[in-house]
This record gives C-alpha cells, sequence and structure tokens, in this order.
C-alpha cells in the first residue's frame, strides 16, 4: 500500500472568544495556514496540488475550502470540499485524504480546519405561512434527534460523569495539569515553530502581532478551580474551568504519497499509519475516542502503551478522564498525555481542534525523538475519532 507523508503544517496561535481573532473571518484564518503549509512544505508548484479538504462547522460562507484557497493564492484550478464533523473535523481532513493516496486517487492533498466561534452566524428558524408566534434563534445547532437525546455539551460530560464515577476533584486535578503543561509549553517556546504569527489591525495605533495562545490562564491554582459553581446542571460537577474553551483558530498541513514527495524533492515530517472513527450514544458523546482508537489501533497493528505521545482532546475533564480509563491510559501522566496541554487550557476552536493537535503531534515527535502518536476526539452528535501517525 503507498504511504500517506505529512511534508508541511502550520496553525495559528489560538484566540479566547471575542479576544485577539473576533475581527478575522475563518476563511482569512485557513488561508493564512494553508499559504503557509505549502510554503513550509518547499513545494513549488501549488498547481500539483491535487483537492483541498477542510473542516468548519459554524460559517457564514459557502465551502470554506474553497473560499480560502482562493483567498491564498492558490491556483482556481485546485478544486475544495469543505465537512463538518464537528470537533473531529480537522483530522477527518487529514484520514480522507491520506485514504485518497493510499487508494491511488490522488498525490497531493491540502487539509486541516478553521473556526470562528467569535463569529459564528446567528440560524433563524424559517416562518410558515400559517404561524402566528415569532420565529426562534437555532442555538446550539441540533446534533441528534429529540428522541434519542440532544443534550447540551455540557450534560454530556455531566452524564459521563455520573456513568464512570469521575469526581469533581478528578476533574479539577486534570484542568490544573492542562493549564500547567500548557504554561511549560509556551514559556519553553515549544510552540513557535508551528504557529504562524499574525499581525491584526487595530482602530488606533500600530497593528498587533499574535503569536502565543492566549486562552491559558497559568496561574490558575486547584484551589480556584474548586470554587468555581457548575454550570449546567445544579449540582453537577462540571464548570467552566474543567470544559474547554470556545475559541478561533485554524490549522493545515500538506500531505502527499511517499513517491511524489521524494519526487519533488519534499521532506517528509510523519506518516499516516491508520485512523478510526465510530458512533456512540449521543447523551455520552464524549466517550466516542474510545472506539474509534480500538479501531484505529487495530489497523495499525499496534497498542496503546506504544504510543509515545496521546493527543486526545480536551472537551471536557469529566470525558477525558473516563476515556483514558476505558483505554488503559494514565491520565496524570504528563509525559505522554498532552505533554503540551489541552484544549482545557489552550482552548478548542470546533473544526480546526483536530487538525491542531496533528500539528503539535507532530512537532512534539520530532522535539522528543519518539516514533508514534494517537491524535482522538469526540464529536457532538456522539461520534469519536481517532489518526496514528509515526515520525519520518
Amino acid at each position: 500500500m503507498r504511504e500517506a507523508v505529512i511534508v508541511g503544517a502550520a496553525r495559528t496561535p489560538i484566540a479566547r472568544e471575542n479576544g485577539a481573532l473576533k475581527d478575522v473571518p475563518p476563511e482569512e484564518l485557513a488561508a493564512v495556514v494553508m499559504k503557509e503549509a505549502v510554503a513550509r512544505s518547499g513545494l513549488e508548484k501549488p498547481e500539483l496540488i491535487d483537492e483541498v479538504i477542510f473542516g468548519h462547522c459554524l460559517g457564514a460562507v459557502g465551502c470554506l475550502g474553497r473560499m480560502a484557497l482562493l483567498k491564498a493564492g492558490l491556483p482556481m484550478e485546485i478544486p475544495a470540499i469543505t465537512i463538518d464533523r464537528q470537533c473531529g473535523s480537522g483530522s477527518t481532513a487529514l484520514n480522507l485524504a491520506a485514504a485518497h493516496i493510499w487508494a491511488g486517487v490522488g498525490d497531493i492533498y491540502l487539509v486541516g480546519g478553521a473556526e470562528s466561534m467569535t463569529r459564528q452566524p446567528y440560524l433563524l428558524e424559517k416562518p410558515l405561512s400559517f404561524q402566528r408566534t415569532p420565529p426562534r434563534w437555532i442555538s446550539p445547532r441540533p446534533l441528534s434527534p429529540q428522541e434519542i437525546g440532544d443534550p447540551p455539551m455540557g450534560i454530556t460530560a455531566e452524564n459521563v460523569a455520573e456513568r464512570f464515577n469521575v469526581s469533581r476533584e478528578e476533574q479539577d486535578e486534570f484542568a490544573y495539569l492542562s493549564q500547567m503543561k500548557a504554561a511549560r509549553a509556551i514559556r519553553e517556546g515549544r510552540f513557535k515553530e508551528q504557529i504562524v504569527p499574525l499581525t491584526i489591525p487595530q482602530k488606533k495605533g500600530e497593528p498587533v502581532v499574535f503569536e502565543v495562545d492566549e486562552h491559558p490562564r497559568p496561574n490558575t491554582t486547584v484551589e480556584v478551580l474548586a470554587k468555581l459553581p457548575p454550570v449546567f446542571k445544579k449540582g453537577g460537577t462540571v464548570t467552566a474551568g474543567n470544559s474547554s474553551g470556545i475559541n478561533d483558530g485554524a490549522g493545515a498541513l500538506l500531505i502527499t504519497s511517499r513517491e511524489k514527495a521524494e519526487e519533488l524533492g519534499l521532506k517528509p515530517l510523519a506518516v499516516v499509519r491508520a485512523f478510526g472513527s465510530a458512533g456512540v450514544d449521543p447523551n455520552i458523546m464524549g466517550m466516542g475516542p474510545v472506539p474509534a482508537t480500538r479501531k484505529a489501533l487495530a489497523r495499525a497493528g499496534l497498542t496503546i502503551e506504544q504510543m509515545d505521545v496521546i493527543e486526545l482532546n480536551e472537551a471536557f475533564a469529566s470525558q477525558a478522564i473516563a476515556c483514558c480509563r476505558e483505554l488503559g491510559i494514565d491520565w496524570r501522566d504528563q509525559e505522554k498525555l498532552n505533554p503540551n496541554g489541552g484544549a482545557i487550557a489552550l482552548g478548542h476552536p470546533i473544526a480546526a481542534t483536530l487538525a491542531i493537535l496533528v500539528i503539535k503531534a507532530v512537532y512534539e515527535l520530532h522535539r522528543r525523538s519518539g516514533r508514534y502518536a494517537l491524535i482522538t476526539a469526540c464529536c457532538g452528535g456522539g461520534q469519536g475519532v481517532a489518526t496514528i501517525i509515526e515520525r519520518c
């Protein structure tokens, strides 16, 4: 079987809601990282790209992938598709490209994800001709049928905490560790290579260069986290402190067949070894990584113990801990699990997150000379995705 290799990768810093990127549309964020991923790969003829596959969930433009590639100045002959698998969109784009390469459909794909949760549009229910009541805003968007259950994401996290016996103390400890790991990574400059600095014009004064993830709270403590009230359920255990944030950001990767990389003189960074996706009960959607990871490991012929880096998206501390228990991962292992912090600290720009996690995993494998990395996440509506890569 042909090999699919990552030859270029870049991401934006992750911004808070209404933060540094509040005035930047997601298609512009996507355009920046697309252009940079291609440049970093060394690909001199972007017209050789077979297709752009990009994740995006909350936008106001049609087919963000196409809009962004045109904004990036890439050849208009390149086709594009935009996909929505909620939190798993970014890595699903990568997985689809890898499958295309394995099957011989194409050789070069530009993939990733972008999201501006700050700028997500409102949806208004279309009124019927006989309707007398005012139309209502649709927010959040339905992700599963009401008869099955379509609870808010925070309630799914409460459901997981109850069903899998994850305590408030454990959730707060997990959140604290995420913040400390992110603070260490930023302090040591671990993200500098992967981030594209953005110059943001200001209404007054000089433009501001945005180059550091702004969501982390490095000064938090377990005691501070313990004082936060539950936000989704009276008497619950899920708080703003042990949940992921509402964020803006983008990430992109260039992936090619190994043969094409050698032909063009491109340096592979990592090989996509396997991926898996799975469905779970939407009421406990946070458990999606468990069956997805098991599928990916089985397809790769590997075990969880062989993973040097595990990027398990921290939608909520409760589901991350529960998934770790089910998969045999020590969630307190600060060197293997989310070694540079996760979404609780760094943020979770929905469709961009998994592209960003893949990028983080690639760079971390090279930093520590590791071999394998697992990137996995739950997805709203009750799904899970997982990807296994190997350092080149």
